[in-house]
């Protein structure tokens, strides 16, 4: 919905907008691009116009949608580099040397941070226990996740449990 008031209020034509994706009736002229990227940028969002950034953009979300667990089931099954050849329609190859070349990691780099981020979130709230949480975002065993946790973050679950607890603001302080 902000997307679109800004569109309407630089008078940009489109037809629609979905999940971030800037559907218009034909190519923006120049003037219009720099006024959608100073209005975006405004608001923390961020004009993506190359098709490899578009690609890099959509690699991150599903990435980010595999590793928090939070796809259908039964592509929670899929192996990741299965998982985005199918969604993107391209050779799995091809996005890992694309993504390596823009972000300088690997996709599965990202896939792990993105799991570790999660798995903190989860620590730090203290409803789960970590072999719940290892269940949850679907590693095999506790000693994976708790590995992947310490290799990432330097501290192990546990402890990490204890400190981060102490270092996070409420929600009315930050």
């Amino acid at each position: 919905m902000t997307v679109e008031t800004i569109l309407r209020k630089a008078s940009i034509p489109f037809q629609k907008v979905i999940f971030g994706e800037i559907h218009a009736p034909q190519p923006l002229a120049d003037a219009q691009k720099e006024v959608l990227r100073t209005e975006l940028e405004k608001v923390g969002f961020e004009l993506i116009d190359s098709h490899t950034a578009a690609v890099i953009e959509k690699v991150k979300q599903l990435v980010i949608k595999q590793a928090r667990n939070e796809a259908d089931k039964k592509e929670t099954k899929l192996n990741l580099s299965k998982f985005l050849a199918e969604k993107l329609n391209y050779e799995y190859t091809h996005l890992s040397s694309m993504f390596s070349a823009i972000e300088g990691r690997t996709i599965e780099q990202y896939f792990i941070e993105q799991r570790i981020e999660k798995a903190k979130e989860l620590l730090v709230y203290q409803q789960m226990t970590l072999s719940e949480i290892a269940y949850e975002l679907n590693y095999s065993s506790v000693a994976h996740l708790s590995t992947q946790f310490k290799k990432i973050t330097g501290l192990t679950p546990s402890y990490y449990k204890e400190v981060g607890a102490t270092k996070r603001k409420a929600l009315d302080k930050v």
